[in-house]
């Protein structure tokens, strides 16, 4: 009880000082009641955890109570000064010290005259302070950094091992023995000992682990020959070679990934299936979406498989609407719709246009505990607090699951994709019976999802009545900030993407160069353009007017003189605002 006490004094500071509501303190020591006699988690863990409050804030506000400084204080980005001082501390401790150190978040932020100052994204962790106590300094110190800061600082000066891969480095393959022109029997007995002999676990876990380090959305796993198999990382967008395994066969990789996939048969050759994978990597539940589909090879006798894993790291969810990066129109028609209590909201956009993305930062924008939220995913992708996300399995089909949330009393709604009629019908009747609802659409702008819906076999004045907005949008490649490089374009060559003289004359152009950080693309990290079409009353009433001939050039042309910023528009933006280079925004957009 002692603990619970101390626990309950910190938090009526924090609600005195106005950081927590009380409601939410006593919502966090309910938890903290129910947590086992074994358990180290503290209540600022369980305030930013359960409760979704910001770590920082806190944070800060704990470690004052504590009377721990902060440092960095004021900072977004780590200059490059602070990180080479940073490196030289961490010379001076020992190898054990530091991966301790690094588990537990901190770092040896000052060393000076026989005394050391270690910033920690939690000071009142008690797994510091013996550690501190073993450093062979005349005095320690123990600071307050903001944790985002501290993984930015860690990401930069500390090199996490991989494990898995060094035990690769060890292995010796022997030449895989082939016997052309053969009928060729899957033999599992000779795969389980391919699989042992040539530490292929260490391959795929390593793999698992690397993916999530580098910031990885897709693996792909595909044979490229008999006994070779290649792994490609898809890192902002673009596929890239990570690692080629030669003189294995590809079935026996395949048969270690079905292995440590859930809901897959590692027997079954001739079906596509789909699966998940869990892991804690760093300290983080990270989750694979697993999907394999046989393929065709050289050898019609082989049965190869094509294996994508998608990752699913939750800290890249985006709560915060400010974070999505909408310019100032796209962002002031957004907030209104999705304000109303009702009508439908549409993302559109390819696969991988981050369009769940969006939609999980305009849910945790509406959600509060008075109003129901359900959605209807497959798979479910990300895990949203406060919202009833319904599991679609054979039982419960994607069908059944859109006609049963009807006698479910949702407030708002999320579909994941409106596939066909059936969905699309369900989802325009929850919004025209005072549901707030979400959902995608597969096309190329904002303005021909009225005409896609309208073919599907919605009708005009359903679409005209329902919708509050239609928004496109792409991920564009940002230019790596350590090598982008000024330069002067052909002025024909900004002209033919929308750009008048005055623009040119007025904007800095550049270009991608390529570095170590950027692994030479001249590009690192993706920011999104987003086409915004607001269904204002002179929209809808040209829906309604053109009954089946609806004109999506002229439904453009209209939401542009009410000043909605087509694909390409937004795209020019990025590229005044030195996000990106021309030639990204004409690879990614098409003509207005």
């Amino acid at each position: 009880m002692g603990k619970i006490n101390i626990r309950r004094h910190i938090g009526d500071i924090l609600v005195s000082k106005g950081v927590v509501t009380n409601d939410q303190l006593q919502q966090a020591l309910a938890i903290l009641e129910e947590e086992p006699e074994s358990s180290n988690r503290r209540l600022g863990q369980i305030l930013f955890q359960d409760i979704g409050l910001n770590r920082h804030i806190i944070m800060r506000e704990i470690s004052r109570i504590y009377a721990f400084r902060e440092v960095l204080s004021d900072l977004e980005v780590v200059s490059d000064d602070i990180i080479e001082l940073i490196k030289k501390n961490l010379e001076s401790l020992p190898e054990d010290v530091i991966e301790e150190l690094v588990h537990y978040k901190a770092i040896p932020y000052q060393r000076q005259n026989g005394v050391i100052t270690i910033a920690a994204a939690d000071p009142s962790d008690p797994n510091i302070q013996p550690i501190l106590n073993r450093l062979n300094f005349k005095q320690t110190e123990l600071v307050y950094c903001n944790y985002d800061l501290v993984e930015q600082i860690l990401s930069r000066v500390y090199e996490q091992k991989n494990e898995f891969l060094d035990l690769l480095e060890e292995i010796d393959y022997e030449e895989a023995q082939l016997v052309e022109d053969k009928e060729e029997d899957i033999d599992e007995e000779e795969i389980d000992a391919e699989i042992n002999q040539s530490m292929l676990n260490s391959l795929v876990e390593g793999m698992l682990v690397e993916s999530v380090r580098q910031g990885v959305s897709d693996v792909h796993v595909v044979p490229s020959g008999p006994t070779t198999t290649d792994i490609r990382f898809r890192i902002d967008g673009k596929l890239q070679l990570w690692y080629q395994q030669k003189n294995v066969k590809p079935e026996a990789i395949s048969a270690v990934v079905k292995d440590k996939t859930r809901n897959v048969d590692r027997f079954e050759r001739d079906a596509s299936q789909d699966g998940f994978i869990q892991r804690q990597i760093d300290g983080h539940n990270i989750r694979y979406r697993v999907s394999i589909m046989p393929i065709v090879g050289n050898q019609y006798d082989r049965k190869f498989e094509s294996i994508v894993i998608r990752i699913l790291d939750d800290r890249k969810v985006i709560r915060d609407l400010d974070l999505l990066g909408l310019q100032k129109i796209a962002k002031t028609n957004f907030v209104k719709s999705i304000q109303k209590p009702s009508g439908i909201v549409i993302i559109t956009g390819p696969t991988g246009s981050g369009k769940s993305t969006t939609l999980v930062a305009a849910l945790y924008y509406v959600i509060d505990p008075t109003k129901n939220v359900l959605t209807i995913e497959e798979p479910v992708e990300y895990i949203i607090e406060g919202a009833r996300q319904l599991k679609i399995s054979p039982s419960m089909t994607f069908d059944q699951s859109i006609r049963g949330i009807l006698r479910h009393d949702p407030d708002i709604v999320l579909v994941g994709e409106m596939r066909d009629l059936k969905t699309a019908e369900i989802a325009i009747k929850l919004a025209n019976t005072g549901h707030l609802t979400f959902s995608t659409l597969h096309t190329n702008d904002a303005p021909s999802a009225v005409s896609r819906l309208f073919k599907m076999g919605v009708e005009p004045f359903l679409i005209a009545n329902a919708v509050n907005l239609v928004m496109a949008q792409r991920l564009i490649r940002r230019l790596c900030s350590n090598c982008k490089e000024e330069y002067q374009p052909h002025p024909e060559i900004p002209k033919g993407i929308g750009f008048t003289d005055e623009e040119i004359a007025e904007t800095t152009f550049y270009k991608p160069v390529g570095c170590d950080k950027c692994s030479g693309s001249g590009y690192k990290g993706r920011s999104a353009i987003h086409e915004a079409l607001f269904f204002s009353k002179e929209i809808k009433q040209m829906i309604l007017d053109a009954g089946g001939d609806i004109d999506e050039n002229a439904i453009k042309d209209l939401a542009v003189s009410q000043g909605m910023l087509t694909l390409r528009g937004s795209g020019r933006e990025r590229i005044k605002e030195g996000v990106t280079s021309i030639e990204e925004i004409i690879a990614i957009t098409i003509e207005d």
